[in-house]
């Protein structure tokens, strides 16, 4: 029904698979499990972050009357599932879910996403004691594609690494997880591993419209590495004399700084970039995304962020690729007013959150959206981003903010 823990941050993967799961969470308490004791009752408030030990009568009703007025809300939400997520002036952007497992297809359609912005495959790799074969990875990539009928469907290659761990590749213990052997790293010095997963992409892409994209890139010649592996596993395909699409599409998740300043030489390389604003966040303001102590640090809002975001939609343009973003920032709602005028072409997030970003774009003008991105990058600090951004929002839909609850006790 709900979780809390002493550890971790909003996009530490356990709060992430929270929101895919729609669980009510609250990480990062420090002394949760100290001070809760067995029987003990709880309102989880994963909105707010906030958990309320023992709640008296009078709580209790003012969150049931929350509970209620959320699912009015989401009532009112579901009914665009099947509608665009297109401006009042006609501007229309896609918008796309984040999934870990091919059983939250159901739930991603639901919602009204018309894609997947974001497959993570990791997860097929853990919590178990071989490595995964081509033919189940195909099958399961081919269950989602088939699903979709011709939307896209993004996979990233394996992104093991930081706070997702393999007991069976034995790898090592590392002071710096997050800053160590990680994702593409790791698939380049395993391209024996790194080869299986890319020939059951390339053998699901002949049923449908799927995508490669790589995480973690820092520049150029990482990029080139990861696409001739790409290329030596279409040849052994051939050879066997396997169907796949000899044109899918390479797209590079952009999330360290190196690769968003230099974003305009990597924009010649691919067909689309992807925007992992959980990692690139945490890489720009130097702060670890699971650490509670210093999770008041991580801003999307800051000022570098929003010129780093900028600077790689530009770059992505002017070489006429798209954009996407598939990090948490995505699914926050004035932040994504931002995104919005700033020209994101993909918005990928949580099933969940689907919804009430869909509802924004379609109640709002997108000439309104590009003056406010642009009033955004002229202020000095997150905090008067935030401000702006939220009143701005609650002026051009005064409804949202009377409807709007997303507390789930």
């Amino acid at each position: 029904m709900g979780f809390v823990t002493d550890i971790g941050g909003r996009t530490s993967h356990t709060a992430i698979m929270a929101k895919s799961l729609e669980i009510p969470a609250v990480v990062g308490l420090e002394k949760a499990t100290v001070k809760i004791k067995a029987g003990d009752m709880l309102i989880v408030d994963g909105s707010d972050g906030t958990v309320i030990m023992n709640p008296d009568a009078r709580m209790l009703k003012q969150y049931h009357a929350k509970q209620q007025k959320f699912f009015r809300f989401e009532k009112t939400l579901f009914g665009l599932k099947d509608e665009p997520a297109e401006t009042l002036d006609g501007h229309r952007v896609e918008m796309a879910a984040n999934i870990e497992l091919p059983e939250e297809i159901d739930s991603v359609i639901s919602h009204g996403a018309n894609g997947i912005g974001l497959y993570r495959t990791e997860y097929f790799y853990m919590n178990r004691r071989g490595l995964p074969t081509e033919d189940e990875q195909f099958e399961a990539y081919k269950k989602v594609v088939t699903r979709f009928e011709g939307n896209p469907v993004v996979v990233r290659t394996l992104d093991l690494g930081g706070d997702k761990f393999l007991s069976q590749l034995e790898v090592p213990h590392e002071m710096n997880p997050f800053l160590g052997w990680r994702a593409i790293r790791f698939c380049l010095a395993k391209p024996e591993i790194f080869k299986v997963q890319l020939r059951a992409i390339l053998r699901a892409s002949a049923f449908g419209n799927i995508k490669v994209m790589f995480p973690m890139i820092s520049g150029v010649e990482e990029l080139r590495q990861a696409i001739a592996i790409l290329e030596e596993a279409k040849e052994e395909l051939r050879v066997r004399k396997i169907k796949f699409n000899e044109d899918i599409e390479i797209g590079a998740m952009i999330e360290i700084p190196s690769a968003a300043l230099t974003c305009d030489l990597l924009a010649k390389e691919v067909d689309f970039f992807s925007i992992g604003t959980n990692d690139l966040i945490q890489y720009a303001l130097a702060v670890d995304r699971v650490n509670e102590k210093i999770a008041y640090l991580y801003e999307p809002t800051h000022p570098a962020v929003l010129r780093l975001i900028k600077g790689i939609i530009d770059a992505g343009h002017k070489e006429n690729i798209w954009v996407g973003m598939c990090g948490e920032m995505a699914g926050e709602v004035a932040l994504g007013l931002i995104l919005l005028g700033l020209g994101l072409d993909e918005f990928s997030m949580s099933p969940a959150a689907v919804p009430e970003i869909k509802y924004v774009i379609r109640n709002v003008r997108f000439d309104d959206a590009k003056k406010i991105a642009e009033k955004a990058l002229t202020f000095s600090t997150g905090t008067e981003v935030e401000e702006f951004t939220n009143k701005r929002l609650y002026e051009l839909i005064p409804n949202l903010k009377k409807i709007s609850n997303k507390t789930k006790p």
